[in-house]
Order: structure tokens, then C-alpha cells, then sequence
């Protein structure tokens, strides 16, 4: 897939469909989603090398008391926080492999709280700004301080959570409620790099209120590299470096914007109408095309009025496809770094369940 993408997002610039100066646009926009993506993934590989994911999950499993519907409830706080505070990409790197070493750990079905956190990482990032990218390219179009932005989304963000929630109950309620074994504690190969790992991921929070997403991540991951060339540098790879998913999401921006006008912009005026529609479009543009260029192919055309709608369709609804946001291709691979094959087809149908239930609920009380 990476691939594919790579290949035709050259060929729109080689061909001239997308013109050299409007590719250096393009890559100029998207270049600190880029910077955030490589910064964010390196941070997560060293982090879990460093064992921080794995201590997070033995710390949550005591806290729950072998209640696994309490450790869900404790997912479902830390993913929605993370998200909402660190973005959905931070959650999909820095949680997952949490919820998934403590699956490992206390013996229970990954697959119930490997899908809280992707799909939370999606449906829990409206609150803030900062939650997703879509919203900070969002935000000069809206032309909202981010008081005004969070007054009018506050409301749709925290029932698109709730009912999140509640499918994710409804869908996995036979395994959510088993008891477990309490983990004993195991010993830190080296708790010099276990702490200062940590307390690099901690610091994003505090650096976002300071720094751009890109920069706050650069620093973070800076940070990491710096005590493993001190503690472990063996560790330290090339395979660290998330090129694959760079190349696919380069590709698909300059497919997009080449589209435009080749009939795509056309096609959009078409699908976008009341708040509804739109947001059901822009949803469905993000599941074909990753939700960062389906925004930006959806803002060209959208009335003003109608952005929000947009909003709420490529951040509520690229749950359908492995590439409908960067979050579930980052959740992709952190599951397959820990052993967790997904099965697509069902992960789609269980999409568009919940795709069907919170974009109408949220547009409403929008």
C-alpha cells in the first residue's frame, strides 16, 4: 500500500498533474505532520525498548484488582486523556503497546482493548486543537480562539467518547467482564533508561502548551536517542525510522491535491449539502484517502458554515479502513510489533457500526 501510494504520488509530479511549485506547497503544509509522525514513532520504539509500556501495564492490572471491567474503565480514561491532551497519533503509539502488554501480561483478549484505543484515538480528538491535525488546519479557516472552539465542540466531544464507550461494551461485554490474576513485579533491566524514557514521553504534555506538535515531539524523541547512545546504544536502529508510512502519507497528500482538478472538487460539491451530509462525505473521503488530505480536499470546496460538519466527519470517521487515519496506521503497527494480527474485514465492520451511530449523534447536538 505504502507502495502504491509512493509510486503515484511521484508520478502526479513527474506527469505535471500537480505542478512543481504546487507539490512544494503540498510537502511544505504537510511537512510537520511528517516531523511528527517520524519524531513520535521513535519516542514509542525506545520507550517500549526502555520497558515504560510494560511498567505502565503492571501498575494499571494492581490498580484494577483483577477487575477487568475497572482496567477497561482505566483504558478507556488513559486513552481519552492522552488523546485529548497529546493528540490521537500519541495515543496510538504511546498507549497501544501499553493495553497490549497488559493483555499479555494478565492472560486476556487483546482484541477488546487494542480497539478502545484506535478507536478512541479517532473519536475522543475533537475536544482540543492540539487532539488532532485536522484541527489545527482547521482552526485559521474557522477563524475561533481556541476557547470559542472548544465552547462549540465540548459537547460533541465528550458524547462522541460516551458513546464509543458504550459500543465497545455492547460489542465485547463477555470478555470485559472476567476476573484476572494480579501480575507480580518484575525486575527493570535498567532503571536509569526506564526513567529518563519516561519522563520523556511525560514532557510532551507540558512542551505542547509551548511548542507546535512537531517541535514538542523532536524534543521528546531527542531526548530518548541522547540516553540510549549514553545507556544502550545498540538499540538504536535504522528500522526505528517509520519511512514506509512517510512514503504513504507524502503519496496521498500530492494524489489528493492532483485530484482536485481533475473532477474531485466537483464531486465533493456534490456529496456535501446539510450538516448530515456533510459530515457522512467527509467521513467516507477520509476512510478512501487518510483523513488529513480528505480535510484539506473537503475545506477547498466546504462553505464555511460547513466545516465544522467536516470536522466532525474526518475525525469521528476514519474507523473503516487501515488507512483512514495516521493514528490507525500507527496503532497497526504497534499491534504488529507486539504479535496482534487484526483481522480487517471485521475491524471495517465493526467501523462502520460505530461510524453509524456517532457522526448522526454528534452532528446533532452540534
Amino acid at each position: 500500500m505504502w507502495l502504491v501510494a509512493a509510486v503515484l504520488g511521484a508520478l502526479t509530479v513527474a506527469t505535471g498533474l500537480l505542478s512543481s511549485g504546487d507539490a512544494g506547497d503540498v510537502l511544505q503544509r504537510t511537512g510537520p505532520v511528517l516531523l511528527f509522525l517520524v519524531a513520535i514513532t521513535v519516542l514509542a520504539e525506545l520507550a517500549d525498548t526502555a520497558g515504560v509500556f510494560d511498567v505502565a501495564a503492571r501498575g494499571a492490572a494492581r490498580l484494577a484488582r483483577g477487575r477487568t471491567l475497572v482496567l477497561f474503565a482505566l483504558v478507556v480514561l488513559l486513552a481519552s486523556t492522552t488523546t485529548v491532551l497529546l493528540s490521537l497519533d500519541t495515543t496510538a503509539v504511546l498507549v497501544t503497546p501499553v493495553v497490549l502488554a497488559l493483555a499479555q501480561q494478565l492472560e486476556l483478549d487483546p482484541l477488546p482493548f487494542a480497539v478502545t484505543t484506535v478507536w478512541l484515538a479517532n473519536t475522543a480528538s475533537l475536544l482540543l486543537p492540539v487532539s488532532n491535525l485536522t484541527n489545527l488546519l482547521a482552526l485559521d479557516r474557522l477563524d475561533l480562539s481556541t476557547g470559542d472552539y472548544v465552547s462549540r465542540l465540548a459537547v460533541p466531544a465528550v458524547l462522541a467518547i460516551a458513546v464509543t464507550v458504550a459500543v465497545v461494551l455492547v460489542w465485547h461485554w463477555r470478555a470485559l467482564t472476567t476476573r484476572y490474576d494480579e501480575p507480580v513485579a518484575a525486575p527493570v533491566e535498567d532503571p536509569v533508561l526506564l526513567a529518563g524514557t519516561a519522563i520523556a514521553c511525560l514532557g510532551l504534555a507540558p512542551a505542547l502548551a509551548f511548542a507546535s506538535p512537531a517541535l514538542a515531539s523532536s524534543i521528546a524523541a531527542s531526548v530518548a536517542v541522547l540516553l540510549f547512545v549514553w545507556r544502550r546504544r545498540s538499540a538504536l536502529q535504522l528500522s526505528l525510522l517509520p519511512w514506509r508510512l512517510v512514503l504513504l502519507v507524502t503519496g496521498l497528500f500530492l494524489v489528493v491535491a492532483a485530484a482536485g482538478p481533475l473532477g474531485v472538487d466537483d464531486l465533493l460539491r456534490d456529496g456535501i449539502g446539510g450538516s448530515l451530509r456533510t459530515a457522512l462525505a467527509s467521513a467516507a473521503g477520509a476512510n478512501v484517502v487518510n483523513n488529513l488530505p480528505a480535510y484539506l480536499a473537503v475545506e477547498r470546496v466546504a462553505p464555511h458554515d460547513q466545516l465544522l460538519p467536516v470536522l466532525l466527519g474526518v475525525n469521528l470517521g476514519p474507523l473503516i479502513t487501515p488507512w483512514g487515519s495516521l493514528a490507525t496506521l500507527l496503532w497497526a503497527e504497534r499491534c504488529r510489533s507486539r504479535g496482534l494480527t487484526i483481522s480487517w474485514t471485521r475491524h471495517a465492520l465493526a467501523g462502520m457500526c460505530l461510524v453509524a451511530v456517532v457522526v448522526p449523534v454528534t452532528v446533532l447536538v452540534l
